[in-house]
């Protein structure tokens, strides 16, 4: 099985995902860190996903929006938020210069702002959020070099017809890989591990 690393964003292009949620290979798991959808049980104890419609999603980037306006506010970082709804999630996109610290190595900061802030938006309306959060673009631009990282995989794959074995990935940068090698004949993916050692192996399709 093949090792392969991931290259690092540069400081200036620091990185998730207009994405929805992705089935992790054969384990069901969602591979977006918290699958927030709101669920309900049925009689038969089964679970719906109950639809958020798209009101209630943009009302979510309005509060997030603001708890990050206030966060900055704290921290005295100066920056534009956009909010608004895509791929049917909420979204607040940061933008402005002198960010870094507010992503982190390998996104790490970013991921937990994140988090804080979909508790925000859960504490006022009581229901889980699938926000997500982008500082200075990072996620996009960390989402370019993982779709390469992908390729590079498949190429492997299909050239030695053995699996690849990538390093370990946030939940946001293993949906990125997911997404690309799902596109693609030949080949499939699947997560292994546990956090924060979860990874991805690309591996020739049955």
């Amino acid at each position: 099985m093949t090792e392969t690393s991931i290259p690092h964003a540069e400081q200036s292009l620091d990185e998730e995902e207009t994405a929805t949620l992705a089935v992790d290979g054969d384990d069901t798991e969602t591979d977006d860190d918290n699958a927030a959808d709101e669920d309900t049980d049925t009689a038969a104890g089964g679970r719906v996903k109950k639809a958020v419609s798209e009101s209630d999603l943009f009302r979510q980037s309005e509060i997030a929006a603001d708890y990050v306006e206030g966060l900055l506010d704290i921290l005295d970082y100066d920056g534009d938020i956009d909010e608004l709804v895509a791929a049917g999630r909420p979204m607040v996109e940061v933008v402005g210069e002198r960010l870094q610290n507010l992503v982190g190595q390998r996104g790490a900061t970013l991921e937990a702002l994140q988090e804080l802030t979909r508790l925000a938006v859960f504490r006022q309306t009581g229901t889980p959020s699938r926000l997500l959060l982008d500082v200075g673009g990072y996620r996009a631009n960390r989402r370019k070099e993982l779709a390469a990282v992908a390729k590079n995989a498949v190429e492997k794959v299909k050239e030695y017809g053995e699996p690849v074995r990538l390093e370990a990935m946030s939940a946001f940068e293993r949906k990125c890989v997911h997404d690309v090698v799902n596109a693609m004949s030949g080949v499939a993916s699947e997560s292994e591990g546990v956090e924060p050692n979860r990874r991805i192996v690309v591996r020739p399709a049955d």
